[in-house]
């Protein structure tokens, strides 16, 4: 076993130091099944923080699939190959109707790039409208309206931001709360417009992950997205981390929300681990962009990735992982609330189906050294966790959906534990 301090000195080597890792002692991790991993030591992780293997770490079914298409065939979609086209219309078919065409890529920054690149053309436009604390990917473009995470891009001129308020830490009336925040949206799309910039999207991750899964007032993603389209603009919903049944009562987190977006975008969960992405849209849009466009994307829409694509969707409906996130989701909630009562340094408990967070706070103030020192504090009881939010002070409990009734117990045993000992 190559030790935690010769691969770190190979790794900056290479790759450099400046790509984050987890935790203040690095895990190495060598294999993993299900909701676990196994780390070079020997050491067996419950995992309750990656979406990206959604359906579990080397899920038979997916692995199978993968191999046996690829063992046949993989090309691109300039041919014509039955199986992209299965998939296609597998996925589609988890939309509302006038969802009904679909693009693929590689990854959720390619999604989210291209969904950008139809919002400008269908609207002549090139304003975008985020939120003041998100994150979609890492292209140019998306770096330019980033702003979650650190980059050296600026906000673009043409990128206006406004905050997503949070009831749980606002005391305000939540009428007032709701009235000043469509203000501050109001006066963004203003700008855009006397800049001459116009507004061509909004985009925006329907459960507002990266910002710490507010508590939101009734009639915000109403309000959002009718001021969108009264401007002329689209609306984009981020599925990469709400999506694929995640909130338990939906298979996206736009309809979870009753968002009714222009444009889809989905990344990670999709191919389990393997690189797909893909936005979902309307037959008029689709024709209004492929008519002056001829778009291609050479390793998107392959067989494999079909094939892989397949698979998840197969072993949701076999393992009903949609409904066992409702299930299982709605007893973590109760526990959280339960330790949001008794701990007097958590503010509130957060989220829906298998997204789960405590916000910490100490007379009044975002509590981050607290949010860190549980997160080490699982890690030690073997629960891999993670924060998030402006503050970083909002744990993040999103597990593979795999996650089981089995695996659930240990994981609130292990936080009601820490919480005890912080």
């Amino acid at each position: 076993m190559t030790s935690n301090a010769a691969l770190i000195a190979r790794r900056n080597r290479t790759i450099g130091p400046y790509s984050p890792l987890f935790y203040d002692e690095p895990l190495q991790f060598v294999s993993g099944s299900g909701a676990w991993l196994t780390e070079a030591s020997g050491r067996r992780y419950l995992d309750g923080y990656n979406n990206v293997p959604h359906v579990g770490h080397a899920n038979p079914r997916v692995v199978a699939a993968m191999a046996d298409q690829a063992a046949r065939l993989n090309i691109h979609t300039r041919y014509l190959n039955d199986r992209v086209i299965d998939y296609s219309e597998q996925l589609l078919a988890t939309f509302a109707p006038g969802l009904d065409r679909v693009l693929y890529g590689n990854s959720g920054s390619e999604a989210n790039e291209l969904a950008i690149r139809i919002a400008r053309q269908q609207t002549g436009a090139v304003g975008m409208i985020v939120s003041d604390f998100s994150y979609h990917g890492t292209t140019i473009t998306l770096a330019e309206l980033t702003t979650g995470l650190q980059t050296r891009e600026p906000l673009a001129p043409h990128i206006r931001a406004f905050r997503i308020p949070d009831l749980d830490t606002d005391s305000r009336p939540e009428s007032e709360v709701l009235a000043t925040t469509l203000a501050e949206l109001d006066t963004a799309i203003r700008s855009l417009q006397e800049a001459g910039f116009g507004v061509a999207a909004a985009l925006f991750d329907p459960l507002f992950s990266t910002e710490g899964m507010p508590r939101i007032p009734a009639g915000l993603v109403d309000g959002i997205v009718q001021r969108v389209r009264a401007a002329g603009g689209l609306v984009i919903a981020d599925e990469v981390q709400s999506g694929f049944g995640r909130t338990g009562s939906h298979m996206w987190g736009h309809a979870a929300v009753g968002m009714e977006p222009d444009l889809v975008t989905m990344g990670k969960p999709m191919g389990n681990g393997h690189p797909m992405s893909a936005v979902v849209t309307s037959e008029a849009v689709l024709d209004q962009f492929g008519a002056h466009n001829e778009f291609f994307n050479t390793f998107a829409g392959n067989p494999v990735s079909a094939a892989v694509g397949e698979a998840v969707l197969a072993e949701m409906t076999a393992e009903r992982l949609q409904e066992r996130a409702g299930e299982l989701g709605a007893v973590a909630l109760a526990r959280f609330r339960a330790l949001a009562e008794r701990h007097d340094f958590v503010r509130s408990a957060k989220g829906t189906g298998m997204f789960l967070g405590l916000d910490f706070a100490v007379a009044g103030a975002a509590a981050p050294q607290i949010a860190k020192q549980v997160v080490e504090g699982m890690k030690s009881r073997g629960v891999l966790i993670s924060r998030i939010g402006r503050d970083s002070n909002v744990l993040k409990v999103r597990p593979p959906l795999a996650f089981g009734a089995t695996e659930l117990p240990i994981l609130l045993d292990a936080l009601d534990d820490t919480l005890s000992e912080v």
